[in-house]
């Protein structure tokens, strides 16, 4: 499930908590990192459940409707389409999501006010419409009404990053990458009828696949290790060489990125140095200052070098 970006985004803000508070241990950082990793693939559970909850409510208003003291013919004879979605109920009859949900205290009861307001909004869209409409009734049908629903309607809903904010700190950040995760997912379940829990690590996913591939545990755990036993000395050689730069140059974040990047190319010789300077870049985009791009880049490219030269590097830029 996670991708080695999300496993150096990872890897990068236990660090970060380090640079903040120094009191941390290495064995604090490694259960840091391993709850930090495991949440999100709670959060993937999380929104993934939330597809039968909008289906049911729906199901609900059409009984009410139906209740009415006098319905119209309209509510006596309504579209059920979208009630009785069937990707919904793939999702919804499944048990182990059904035990790991429980297990793990995930749980949308509470959020009903959401919920519909959400199903208003989905509603109101285009896409649902010309759903309703169709005469077509399949499973790849419904499938991709939600591959529409989870793209486009929840990255950038305030309400539901409220939610998320309130339930789970370790879930800043993630739930771009679970939406596009349950997108890809959602094909994969049209196809095979069924949902099953996904991997942790993408390497899981390729090694029962037949690949021969290197464990991103192990990846993800050796760079940690490796980035923290390193960083005050590492920080030492970013100060000294960072002069020239403005003195806030050393931000956390920063030498933070810089140091995984040292790291992670005196460690992992099968990765070319320029690759690895190319992912902390990308992520000092996101993470850092407007000129975090710059200075990650160019003095992690010079120190990496210089590592080359010295014999500490067994690659080349």
């Amino acid at each position: 499930m996670l991708t080695r970006r999300i496993l150096r985004i990872k890897a990068f803000k236990t660090l970060y908590a380090y640079a903040e508070d120094s009191s941390m241990t290495a064995k604090d950082a490694e259960k840091f990192l391993l709850e930090s990793l495991e949440a999100t693939r709670d959060l993937y559970l999380f929104m993934i459940a939330l597809a039968p909850e909008l289906s049911a409510e729906a199901s609900r208003r059409i009984e009410a409707r139906r209740s009415k003291f006098n319905p119209t013919e309209e509510e006596l004879n309504p579209n059920t389409k979208f009630a009785r979605n069937r990707f919904s109920s793939i999702i919804a009859d499944d048990p182990d999501l059904t035990k790991l949900l429980s297990r793990r205290k995930l749980s949308w009861q509470q959020y009903d006010i959401f919920i519909g307001e959400t199903l208003d909004t989905i509603a109101s869209r285009d896409y649902f419409r010309e759903y309703m409409a169709s005469p077509a009734s399949d499973l790849k049908q419904d499938a991709q009404l939600w591959k529409h629903i989870y793209t486009e309607e929840f990255e950038d809903s305030e309400p539901l990053a409220k939610i998320l904010e309130d339930l789970s700190i370790l879930w800043n950040d993630d739930l771009g990458y679970v939406l596009s995760f349950i997108v890809k997912d959602i094909d994969k379940i049209s196809r095979r009828g069924r949902w099953e829990y996904p991997p942790l690590y993408n390497s899981d996913i390729l090694s029962a696949g037949g690949r021969k591939v290197e464990s991103d545990s192990d990846f993800v755990m050796k760079l940690l290790r490796t980035s923290f036993g390193a960083y005050k000395e590492n920080f030492q050689r970013i100060a000294e060489g960072s002069q020239g730069w403005e003195s806030d140059r050393l931000f956390s974040t920063d030498t933070v990125l810089i140091d995984m990047g040292i790291s992670e190319a005196r460690v992992f010789p099968d990765i070319p140095a320029r690759v690895t300077i190319n992912e902390y870049v990308e992520i000092a985009k996101f993470y850092g200052t407007p000129k975090s791009r710059v200075f990650v880049n160019g003095l992690l490219d010079r120190l990496i070098k210089q590592d080359i030269e010295a014999g500490k590097i067994n690659k080349t830029i």
